[in-house]
């Protein structure tokens, strides 16, 4: 039995917050600590009272002055897409045919994709995510690769190979069936194996035949507690291709009902442009809009309404995810301040302390995996972030006139990165700075 006491300040989310003054919904202590024993939490809290409970033997780490948090869940990103990010000038389908499906062919070799998938999770655990729900590429080894180095590292992850059967390059074509085929035998291998967790995922409508989600709906189907995860409502023009394949639908949301992908553990990428029909559907099936705010700002895509999908008489489940190859980087820090000024040109503000749950707890309820992971609660997975926030010199000078908990995090929101990030744990084990 391995015990650790991870002291620092503490910091994890019971619910929302509505206001940067909402402390209530949080549990922070000054001088805290995060007791573990083999992987899991046991204890969190005060240090005093948190280590009375641990053994003789529990090994002391302390981050004090930095803070502890859970580790941060990315709800939407493509690990084929590291050698995309930063490609110049184009909007979303154009970026798709000149930049991204030329380089997801290349992942036919086995070997590229072994390397991309241990640097893909590396740079995440350097930025401060311990969890992500990942699409691979079309190829069925993209996702094995995937899977065993997070497994190597266990880590929790959400993740499946990309159906995608017309409209892009044959070096990036599966069929339906093989798509059905291969999918399956992913979940069988990896679902539930360890920490891992497979994502049915056709890419988009617009890349898949009515044969082929008809082929991932019957997956959805046959396995209910896997995720399903695709694109929606990104891009105008996407839009109105889609809809001209499948002229039968009333919009594209209907699309994915139709074919039964929606549901409390599907996660919709982007949906910018919904409808209230469509937004409605959402809400009503308890699917996820997850909202990628670098990307759409990068793309030109659009803004995406994120108070006013919480605040309608039929809510929207919501995530915030970085995107990646869309993107402009892996950093959940980044990408929340890129959401403050989203919401901003929107003429509305995000508090600091609701970015910090989204990212923690907000993420986790969204991809219905807060038993888990998200929280400090006792019985959940060890997987921790410590953040400094006064490690560049412009951020020290800026923490000198900091005066409460909502200023420090939205300092670390709006000029952290990764240097911020001082140690991250995965299952209670060091695995950044390995202190």
């Amino acid at each position: 039995m391995r015990e650790t006491l991870i002291r620092g300040r503490v910091l994890w989310f019971l619910r929302r917050p509505e206001s940067r003054d909402d402390l209530a919904a949080c549990s922070y202590d000054e001088d805290g600590a995060v007791l573990v024993r083999d992987g899991l939490i046991v204890q969190a809290g005060a240090y005093d009272r948190v280590s009375q409970v641990a053994g003789k033997g529990a090994e002391i780490i302390d981050h004090r002055p930095h803070l502890i948090l859970p580790g941060f869940i990315d709800a939407h990103v493509h690990m084929p897409q590291m050698q995309v990010i930063a490609s110049y000038g184009t909007e979303l389908l154009d970026w798709l045919n000149t930049y991204t499906f030329p380089e997801e062919s290349k992942f036919r070799n086995a070997q590229h994709g072994r390397r991309i998938a241990r640097l893909f999770l590396d740079e995440s655990i350097r930025h401060g995510t311990t969890t992500v729900a990942a699409y691979c590429s079309v190829h069925k080894s993209s996702a094995e690769a995937f899977f065993e180095e997070a497994h190597t590292r266990n880590m929790m992850v959400i993740a499946g190979k990309v159906m995608m059967d017309r409209n892009a390059p044959d070096a990036v074509l599966d069929t339906a069936q093989t798509a059905y085929d291969d999918s399956k035998a992913l979940i069988e291998t990896w679902h539930n194996r360890g920490r891992q967790r497979y994502a049915i995922t056709p890419r988009f409508a617009l890349t898949s035949t009515p044969e082929q989600l008809e082929a991932a709906g019957a997956l959805a189907h046959e396995y209910p507690d896997c995720h399903v995860q695709t694109h929606l409502s990104e891009n105008h023009a996407e839009i109105a291709e889609t809809m001209a394949l499948y002229p039968g639908l009333q919009d594209y949301t209907a699309i994915y009902e139709h074919y039964g992908l929606t549901g409390p553990r599907s996660l919709f990428g982007h949906c910018i442009h919904l409808s209230e029909r469509e937004a409605d559907a959402l809400s009503d099936s308890g699917s996820v809009a997850v909202f990628c705010p670098t990307s759409n700002l990068f793309l030109g895509s659009g803004l995406f309404a994120y108070h006013r999908y919480n605040r309608r008489e039929k809510p929207l489940r919501v995530a915030v995810a970085s995107d990646v190859g869309g993107g402009t980087n892996y950093s959940l820090l980044r990408t929340m301040d890129e959401a403050y000024k989203v919401i901003a040109l929107q003429g509305e503000k995000l508090n600091p302390l609701a970015s910090f749950w989204q990212i923690t707890r907000g993420n986790a309820e969204a991809l219905s995996i807060s038993d888990k992971v998200g929280t400090l609660d006792a019985g959940t997975d060890a997987d921790l972030v410590v953040l400094d926030a006064s490690v560049t010199p412009t951020m020290a000078l800026r923490m000198e006139t900091v005066r409460s908990l909502a200023e420090e995090l939205f300092l670390l929101q709006t000029l952290g990165d990764d240097r911020a990030v001082r140690e991250v744990y995965v299952a209670g084990r060091a695995v950044k700075g390995g202190s």
